[in-house]
């Protein structure tokens, strides 16, 4: 098992020193899901929800979490991302609305949690826009699908 990197060896919080660590193009792509019941995915597809076009607000919610990372999760470096993307789509079959967010940038650390902000706070917009209709709703799997760049390398989800 790897050494945490976030603690001194006295236990105490630390914000990892990335200074000497070389630029590199970094990569990460994390997801997870909406669960719901039928009538609120209805509700949804129809466009019928009163607070608006809730896959077009959860995408920009999405956009602008993974922007605002360091501010949420404490000892995460501010990154300059040069690019943040959130896609959902929508699968009646079970549902639910898949959310899939991808974050880049050339950098010293990586993208991972600003790719997995990015996906909760979709997750969480869907729920808070419909929440009135269904308040049973699950957001689940939310993991990292994929990571590249970095001294680390490539991770990939089975």
């Amino acid at each position: 098992m790897a050494d945490l990197t976030h603690f001194d060896g006295s236990g105490n919080a630390v914000m990892v020193d990335v200074g000497a660590k070389a630029e590199t193009e970094r990569v990460a792509v994390a997801a997870g899901s909406v669960l719901m019941a039928p009538g609120t995915m209805a509700l949804i597809q129809s466009r019928g929800v009163k607070k608006g076009d809730v896959l077009a607000v959860a995408q920009l919610a999405g956009i602008m979490a993974a922007k605002r990372t360091p501010d949420l999760i404490p000892l995460c470096h501010p990154l300059a991302l040069t690019s943040v993307s959130v896609e959902l789509s929508m699968d009646p079959d079970r549902n639910a609305i898949d959310v899939i967010a991808t974050c880049k940038l050339t950098g010293r650390t990586g993208v991972e949690m600003e790719a997995l902000t990015a996906v909760s706070v979709a997750a969480l917009t869907i729920y808070d826009m419909v929440k009135a209709v269904d308040k049973s709703m699950r957001i689940t799997d939310i993991r990292l699908l994929h990571k590249a760049g970095g001294k680390s390398g490539t991770y990939q989800a089975d």
